[in-house]
């Protein structure tokens, strides 16, 4: 099935239910479903409910004895009568199920590591215990397997766990969704290998966005180190990032060939931007990190892969006493750090709906100053206006749900199908290859670089430094968490509001991260909706990279992933609706308009 074929709506059944039609269910209003489960067994395992209120839920309130409920008496109005809307409900979601079933399984292969490396050195194991040379008990490995490949939950809790550090819900892989795709129905490419070409490039580009993780986001052009950067990642044969005429530049460092994110600054004007929430204006001044790296001797390493968390990781002795605006790569790396799921696509949508300066009895009195899409089916609509569909409560929802079933997408994949080692460990493979103290099949170009000679000198070692003092937290790597939930729920944003719609008054940080200023640099009369949703997804990405934590693929595929949960999620949603509405119009991030 092709994805034009996948991304088309169902068919609509009417919408109002025939007297025929009706009929053509059972003499009781029973479903063929519930006939066969059987009602005896249906009421038996549900449990906890008295017998009036299960059979309430079961037959309908119309169906209960009149003594019950003497008085009452019809009072409801509409196109359906009680019976034909809980069938018509059942059929909503019988033909959503359906839908989704019939779109073909994707093969979910790996790269093929875990086969190739009996010690397992191309796969996550942090929190295991580990040999000196931060290589993974066996049977520790075997046992985690067994667990993933049963499922059940007992043996996940006889997984060996050697230090402080839980392994992050490798059950949540198994959860099932009742809205949109199941789990297991979508995949994402193998990752890079652990010899490849494309590994080492990765973990250069990881090298050097550590180094460069207190030069500020306006400074890129006319810092030396970031320049030393973009011209050692032009050397690397594989490495994925954009480019211009060939080469990596200041311009596109760490950045993406994804719609908008090349166009003005590194930050998305999502991230800087003042939030109206409701009666309370928020500046979006984070408490940061101070400019110290972390992980960097090797005894610190080997403890934190046994799953034994650093003093650093519970103090508070961390943090910047003063709160700053998004300035520099450790700024965004602790935005990304203890945030909540889904916070900053809340935050972009509170911050659209005050795009045009409208007050809020404007914006939920008169209706005016949201930039919707044009299908909303309210823009025409000369008596109405939406509230709990088509506005700010039907799109929070829809954000919410994509969020959470992008997860359990994600964890399926890093857990089930790739278990990829995080960067740090693989840097710890690079330490014992250089000192001499292994031999690993790392590819040559990352072992030539002149980024490891930055690193030693600064730091003593050629381990990764970490933003964090935790390290990479306890599940696999790929895809990035982070990214799949931004994708996912920056996708149900761009389906809602014109994504042409241009962002008014861009705004940078200062140096000190202590004002903000007028953005009048290049792209500035650029910058758009759709745009500037597409890079705060990315900078949500990258946040955890410049942390040290995660690779480019990790991050570009989870944007895809999350993007495609969304698209699932449309399709069962678009046909719930009683407004007439053509559908969610949109650019996905590779620049494709499509229709769901």
């Amino acid at each position: 099935m092709s994805e034009e074929q996948i991304l088309k709506r169902r068919p609509s059944q009417d919408r109002l239910e025939t007297n025929s039609t009706v009929k053509q269910e059972d003499a009781n209003g029973d479903s063929p479903l519930l006939n066969t489960l059987g009602r005896r067994e249906f009421i038996g395992n549900i449990g906890a409910m008295t017998t009036a209120a299960l059979t309430a839920s079961v037959i309908g309130l119309s169906s209960i004895s009149e003594d019950i409920i003497p008085e009452a008496e019809a009072a409801e109005i509409g196109p359906l009568d009680p019976r034909q809307r809980r069938r018509q409900a059942f059929r909503v979601r019988r033909q959503a199920a359906v839908f989704q079933k019939k779109i073909p399984l994707p093969e979910h292969a790996c790269n093929g590591d875990e086969a190739l490396y009996p010690d397992k050195i191309g796969n996550y194991s942090k929190g295991l215990p580990h040999n000196s040379l931060g290589e993974v008990d066996i049977d520790a490995y075997d046992a985690l397997i067994n667990a993933l490949s049963s499922g059940n939950p007992d043996d996940f809790e006889i997984v060996p766990i050697d230090g402080d550090i839980k392994l992050k819900n490798p059950q949540s892989g198994l959860a099932f969704d009742l809205i949109g795709s199941d789990s297991h129905h979508l995949g994402i490419p193998p990752a890079p290998s652990f010899n490849s070409a494309e590994e080492a490039a990765e973990i250069a580009e990881l090298y050097w966005m550590a180094l460069t993780r207190d030069v500020r986001f306006s400074e890129y052009e006319t810092n030396q180190i970031t320049n030393d950067a973009a011209d050692d990642l032009s050397t690397f044969s594989d490495f994925q990032g954009p480019k211009v005429g060939g080469q990596v530049t200041t311009g596109t460092l760490f950045r993406a060939d994804i719609p908008g994110v090349l166009i003005g600054p590194f930050l998305s004007q999502f991230l800087v931007k003042t939030i109206p929430a409701g009666p309370m204006v928020l500046e979006q001044r984070i408490r940061t990190l101070l400019p110290v790296d972390y992980i960097v001797s090797y005894d610190q390493w080997l403890s934190l892969q046994n799953g034994h968390l650093p003093a650093d990781a519970l103090s508070s002795d961390v943090y910047d006493p003063i709160h700053r605006f998004l300035r520099d790569g450790r700024d965004l790396a602790e935005n990304q750090h203890w945030d909540w799921p889904a916070q900053a696509a809340v935050n972009a949508l509170l911050i659209i709906f005050g795009l045009e300066g409208k007050s809020p009895a404007e914006i939920f009195l008169a209706n005016i100053g949201v930039p919707y899409n044009s299908g909303n089916p309210y823009l025409a609509s000369q008596t109405q206006a939406g509230f709990v569909t088509f506005h700010i409560v039907d799109i929070v929802r829809r954000v919410v749900e994509a969020m959470n079933s992008a997860l359990k997408a994600a964890w399926y994949q890093k857990w089930f199908v790739h278990r990829r080692l995080r960067p740090e460990e693989f840097a710890g493979r690079i330490q014992n290859e250089l000192m001499g103290a292994a031999d690993y099949p790392i590819n040559e170009a990352i072992l030539n670089s002149p980024v490891l000679d930055v690193v030693f000198d600064a730091n003593g070692s050629f381990l990764l430094p970490q933003a964090y003092p935790e390290g990479a937290p306890a599940h696999p790597a790929y895809p990035s968490g982070h990214a799949t939930w931004a994708g996912a729920a920056v996708t149900v944003l761009k389906a809602f509001f014109n994504g042409s719609t241009k962002i008014p008054d861009p705004l940078v940080a200062s140096a000190d991260g202590l004002s903000l200023l007028s953005y009048t640099g290049p792209g500035f009369d650029q910058l758009t909706i759709g745009g500037e949703l597409n890079k705060l997804a990315w900078n949500i990405a990258m946040g955890r990279n410049f942390a040290g934590i995660h690779w480019r693929t990790d991050a570009m595929e989870g944007l895809k992933l999350g993007e495609a949960v969304a698209i699932r999620i449309m399709q069962d949603l678009s046909d719930i609706y009683n407004e007439d509405f053509d559908g969610f119009t949109f650019t996905k991030f590779d620049g494709a308009t499509v229709t769901v």
